[in-house]
């Protein structure tokens, strides 16, 4: 930090960090810079799994929720191993458990018994939205899902982009279904919900739509700082927005 002070600063909004492989000593090094703007760090998809010194990036990352990706999740669900699964999760020391259906089915009233079954134990992230991008629900479907399953116990719900932003709460060639997230925004409420948001485009325009504090997930370790530039108003993408309260262009929902 600078030694003068702009006085710049945010009340709230969750940083969900996507981790794709990185090793121990990189993540000390991304802590060190990065770490005061990290709230939670996902381990995507099975990487957790082929991962060999798991153990020594998880006493690395211990002051941060750690949360393996949904994908393995349903793996695991597809192999009938789910209390296999939440005995090797407290083994690990993890408080934090994401669920989703993104590429294997689970019935839905099986999906929302799971969450509301390891709600018991964990605090659960539960991801809505196919991994398939030629699938778009309609809104009406998104919006009772994510209310269901916040019923169900989940703490967040997770609205699927995947880590290129081409699924989901975005069509296949990358652009974002913004009327659908403005209605989701306004049933759900922005609190409850962490959007994918992989690229800068789409972080911006999160923040220009949602203001500072919203939620966004699969940053990229090397964007956690550029994000919150973002958030803060200190890049031009945002600083009329954040920095002197210009809505023009936005419509806030």
């Amino acid at each position: 930090m600078p030694d003068f002070d702009l006085g710049l600063k945010r009340d709230g909004g969750l940083t969900h960090v996507l981790d794709k492989g990185l090793g121990p000593r990189a993540w000390e090094d991304v802590l060190e810079t990065s770490g005061d703007y990290i709230d939670i760090v996902k381990l995507g998809w099975g990487t957790a799994y082929v991962t060999p010194n798991l153990r020594r990036k998880l006493d690395v990352l211990r002051e941060k929720p750690v949360v393996i990706g949904g994908t393995f999740f349903e793996v695991v669900y597809a192999k009938d191993r789910l209390d296999e699964y939440k005995q090797w999760l407290r083994d690990l020391g993890l408080t934090h458990v994401e669920i989703s259906d993104g590429t294997v089915e689970i019935p839905r009233d099986r999906k929302l018994e799971l969450i509301a079954d390891f709600a018991r134990d964990f605090t659960v992230l539960s991801e809505v939205g196919s991994k398939d991008s030629l699938v778009e629900y309609a809104a009406d479907q998104w919006v009772q899902w994510l209310q269901e399953e916040l019923d169900a116990g989940a703490w967040k719900v997770i609205t699927e982009a995947r880590e290129g932003g081409t699924a989901g709460i975005f069509d296949s060639s990358g652009g974002m279904r913004t009327e659908l997230i403005g209605e989701i925004a306004m049933a759900v409420g922005p609190v409850n919900v962490v959007f994918e948001a992989p690229t800068k485009a789409a972080q911006a325009w999160f923040i220009k739509e949602f203001g500072p504090e919203v939620n966004l997930g699969n940053i990229p370790p090397e964007e956690v700082i550029p994000l919150e530039t973002l958030r803060l108003g200190l890049r031009g993408d945002t600083l009329k927005e954040v920095l002197l309260g210009d809505r023009a262009g936005t419509s806030a929902p």
